[in-house]
């Protein structure tokens, strides 16, 4: 129903790292309403769920595939959720995505897809 809007990317160097930073396109939608998640989709793979956070920020959930060097957070005063990304490597290159999810911690993307972040990691 509302856009999410997503900002942070970058070219940073392998072992750098990234903030990323998602809201909706509308401040009517109140994200705190929601457990939300992060997705990466690289060219030519599917869209890859990362990680997702409860709606209170009280409970975070990992994939093998960042957990460790990703940390969710959101700070509901702001209707913001983050991604901050460390120890990044080529292969997290990436447009990152945010979305309301529909349960905690592995639910559907709730809301319509942003253009996303590009994040280019290179060696």
């Amino acid at each position: 129903q509302v856009q999410m809007v997503e900002s942070g990317g970058g070219l940073v160097q392998a072992g750098g790292s990234l903030r990323l930073s998602c809201t909706a396109s509308e401040r009517t939608l109140i994200l705190s309403r929601y457990a939300m998640g992060w997705f990466r989709q690289a060219p030519g793979k599917e869209r890859e769920f990362l990680t997702t956070i409860s709606g209170t920020g009280g409970s975070t959930y990992y994939e093998d595939s960042v957990k460790g060097r990703f940390a969710i957070s959101r700070d509901n005063t702001k209707n913001t959720v983050y991604l901050q990304m460390n120890s990044l490597a080529p292969e997290d290159t990436a447009v990152y995505y945010c979305n309301a999810m529909s349960a905690y911690p592995r639910g559907f993307p709730y809301g319509y897809w942003g253009q996303g972040t590009q994040v280019t990691v290179v060696s």
